[in-house]
């Protein structure tokens, strides 16, 4: 497993490390409703908190895992576009896929892109034999996205007092 978060490109994108760079184009990110609107999470109150989700929950993830969320770039432009992942769950020890884009970006098959770089990765560099995704039954763009990558429906669950859908794909 590798020590350190690694840079993965594809052919349109480039994930990278977070940065603390990456705070004020966060924030912007999540407080578009549309954005916001299937992440149970409301968005982001402030700039302090986005700013405290990378620095404890993002590059602690490296730091203790190796791996976490990405910060997604076009390649063309360097510029960010939101991000994807993989996140370790403690609580349920599984690994979790992640994605999230600014508004302008859904529908062009970036999510798509994204998350197959982010599988890739999963099953060939840290050798995981399972992923899961979890989200709200009503974000259908991600269901979509998530059936494009593989995976399969598991079931239903509770999760803060939101009705969850979980999803699952075993190392092919």
């Amino acid at each position: 497993m590798p020590k350190t978060a690694v840079t993965i490109e594809t052919e349109r994108l480039i994930l990278r490390p977070f940065t603390l760079d990456d705070v004020a184009l966060s924030y912007e990110m999540n407080l578009d409703a549309r954005v916001s609107e299937f992440t149970g999470d409301g968005g982001v109150a402030s700039l302090k908190e986005i700013e405290r989700r990378i620095t404890e929950d993002v590059l602690g993830d490296y730091a203790k895992y190796g791996y976490g969320r990405w910060a997604i770039e076009l390649k063309e432009g360097s510029e960010f576009i939101g991000f994807a992942g993989l996140k370790f769950l403690d609580d349920i020890n599984e690994v979790d896929l992640g994605y999230r884009l600014m508004f302008d970006y859904w529908g062009k098959g970036l999510a798509t892109e994204a998350a197959m770089a982010c599988l890739d990765y999963g099953f060939n560099t840290l050798h995981l034999n399972r992923i899961i995704a979890m989200l709200l039954p009503d974000n259908i763009g991600s269901i979509r996205v998530l059936e494009k990558v593989g995976f399969s429906y598991e079931k239903e669950l509770m999760e803060d007092g939101l009705l969850i859908k979980q999803y699952y794909r075993d190392k092919p």
